[in-house]
């Protein structure tokens, strides 16, 4: 990577975790602002939230295209401001029509901003440091995230509605701090130095839109699906079944809920680099796999949680051990899933594959809570649990069939890129069995 790229990539990173340190003032106490602060009720509450997903929904179809004409940098910078407005607006909305109008454009911003940036990632990086690139990204957002949810209980006050403006006001400005770093990125210039990396599809010259070209590639489609049920059976469940289930069959407190919380992130934080020296080199369709394993393993024991009737501190270090595991399988996919995003878009549709994959969370992150919340509003947690177990062990044969797919230099491209050992002179040449590329 040249001096440019490294140069540029920090920026980008810096102002990416200061953006997540300002979110995480805000995002644990949306709900209760919204129906206890402005008094609101909790139906409105909801529709905010929902509101966030039909923001993406709506906005991520077209921002792809955007970002492969126009370019990643006045995607983000644009997205920044929008969001920026639509934080300092949450603050100071005092009428649900307000409120939504806000939330609106708050998740527009914020929409708009994830697959430009991890754009602006690819274009900073080659493949052989784009592993450490995201994870570095994931790594930040969720210490930025944790930082400001700490900072942010300490200054919120549900008495005091200016309190929330306090917390909307510090998220406002980081969105303008990212919208800063990245504009004073030397983009063309980076951009220029990793123009020969990555590009392990060929071209899309001539081959009909970039939806077309996407759809006819089985493996962005296989990935696609993948994706969908990865974020479905984690990432979709933290704030609807899953804590349904702890508070209503495990009896575990909101506070403890709280902590199982805090020891996902803290697994994260403290496990991420650790986790990327051990993956960065095996074949990423295994290590996905082993991720799909490693969830099972987190819904079984959620579901023993239920079962430890008359014994609350084993049902409680099984709900914290659940949300550990999960932390541990979101290490190992950081590092995995948007690079192999990236190596497998043709030159010229990065955008839109980022925008594909990043609609095809947002779709999982609407339709997994719902999904959730009907089962455990139902009372139906044993189907619960059992659905959850198998799309976990489907993550793993998901990814398998996925690997079949993939060229070596997707799949492993650290590997793929070694080079050959060479011939010891005078040495008597045998011919060697392929070295299968394991986890």
């Amino acid at each position: 990577m040249t001096t440019a790229m490294s140069a540029a990539l920090r920026r980008i990173q810096l102002g990416n975790a200061l953006s997540a340190f300002g979110n995480g003032f805000t995002v644990p106490y949306l709900f209760l602002y919204v129906a206890r602060v402005r008094d609101l009720g909790a139906s409105t509450a909801g529709v905010v939230l929902a509101v966030f997903a039909l923001a993406a929904l709506v906005a991520l179809p077209f921002t792809g295209r955007i970002i492969d004409r126009r370019g990643p940098l006045p995607v983000v910078v644009v997205g920044s401001a929008a969001a920026a407005a639509g934080s300092a607006g949450m603050g100071l909305a005092s009428t649900e029509a307000l409120v939504i109008a806000a939330a609106a454009l708050l998740g527009t911003g914020i929409s708009v901003i994830q697959p430009a940036l991890a754009t602006l990632i690819v274009w900073c990086s080659s493949p052989a440091t784009r592993s450490r690139a995201f994870a570095t990204q994931f790594f930040l957002n969720n210490l930025g995230l944790g930082i400001g949810g700490l900072l942010g209980g300490l200054i919120v006050d549900i008495s005091r509605a200016g309190s929330f403006l306090v917390l909307f006001g510090i998220e406002a400005v980081m969105f303008l701090v990212l919208g800063a770093a990245v504009a004073s990125v030397r983009l063309a210039k980076a951009a220029v130095a990793g123009a020969g990396y990555g590009e392990t599809v060929p071209a899309a010259g001539g081959g009909g839109s970039g939806l077309r070209v996407l759809l006819r590639d089985r493996s962005m489609v296989g990935l696609c699906v993948l994706g969908f049920v990865l974020f479905f059976a984690c990432y979709g469940q933290f704030e609807s079944g899953l804590s349904a289930f702890a508070v209503d069959v495990a009896r575990i407190s909101p506070a403890t809920l709280g902590v199982a919380l805090a020891a996902n992130t803290a697994v994260i934080v403290l496990a991420q680099f650790v986790v990327l020296r051990l993956v960065e080199r095996r074949r990423r369709s295994r290590v996905i796999a082993l991720v799909g394993l490693i969830w099972t393993l987190a819904w079984v024991a959620a579901g023993a949680s239920g079962l430890l009737h008359g014994r609350h501190a084993w049902a409680v270090a099984a709900i914290i051990s659940t949300y550990a595991l999960f932390g541990l399988g979101e290490a190992m996919l950081s590092p995995t899933v948007a690079p192999l995003v990236a190596d497998l878009a043709p030159r010229g549709l990065i955008g839109r594959y980022n925008s594909a994959f990043a609609l095809v969370k947002q779709l999982a992150l609407a339709v997994g809570p719902a999904v959730g919340g009907l089962m455990a509003g139902a009372g139906a947690y044993t189907a619960y649990i059992a659905m959850l177990i198998v799309c976990s062990l489907g993550i793993s044969v998901l990814a398998l069939r996925l690997g079949r797919r993939l060229t070596p230099e997707q799949d492993s491209p650290l590997r793929a890129a070694a080079p050959p050992v060479p011939a010891v002179a005078g040495a008597e040449t045998h011919s060697a069995a392929p070295v299968p590329v394991g986890i």
